[in-house]
């Protein structure tokens, strides 16, 4: 009984395995996932606007940080004048200013990391779906990704479309931004 069993199991598998389609018969490309984020203007311009914030607040805390040098400057040249009980309690002092300056310069780093990791996530999204409406639109079965997270081992050149999805992200983030700066026009 258990032979019967398994000798139809295999028959079964046999004749599915003839309705499988012919890899001939699907259309393919891939985009560069890495490169279409490198050129797509909207990537650049959020990556741009996240270094302005970073320089701009970066400067104010450059400042704490030089009046910081400045005053542990000062500190060493007038540690022997004050005395001992007057150094200790300055460099305590010192320190703990120069400790929070470092928490909050981290603080500042996470918190502008993750407002564009959010940004970009949506960036993200928004390409997904440009990508599925583009696949559908020009027939392809597949559209792989290669880059970070690599889904395409080896792909022929010929079937790389990130020239095309980087003029099309492109185009479609120009013509929204021409859209919003039309009503605000108006005002």
């Amino acid at each position: 009984m258990k032979k019967v069993i398994l000798g139809i199991a295999i028959l079964f598998a046999m004749g599915s395995c003839q309705k499988s389609v012919d890899a001939k018969d699907f259309k393919t490309a891939y985009v560069d996932t890495n490169k279409l984020l490198e050129e797509s203007t909207e990537a650049k311009d959020i990556k741009a606007k996240y270094e302005s914030i970073a320089d701009e607040k970066g400067s104010r805390l450059k400042v704490e940080v030089e009046k910081l040098e400045a005053e542990k400057n000062a500190f060493q040249v007038n540690a022997q004048k004050n005395g001992q009980a007057w150094a200790q309690q300055k460099y305590s002092e010192l320190q703990q200013r120069e400790q929070q300056l470092q928490y909050t310069q981290q603080a500042l780093a996470q918190q502008i990391q993750g407002q564009h990791g959010v940004e970009m996530d949506s960036v993200v999204v928004k390409y997904k779906k440009i990508f599925k409406d583009y696949g559908k639109e020009k027939c392809y079965d597949y559209v792989f990704g290669t880059g970070e997270a690599a889904t395409v081992l080896y792909a022929k050149d010929q079937y790389d479309i990130t020239k095309e999805l980087i003029k099309l992200v492109n185009d479609k983030y120009t013509s929204e931004a021409k859209k919003e700066e039309k009503p605000a026009a108006k005002k």
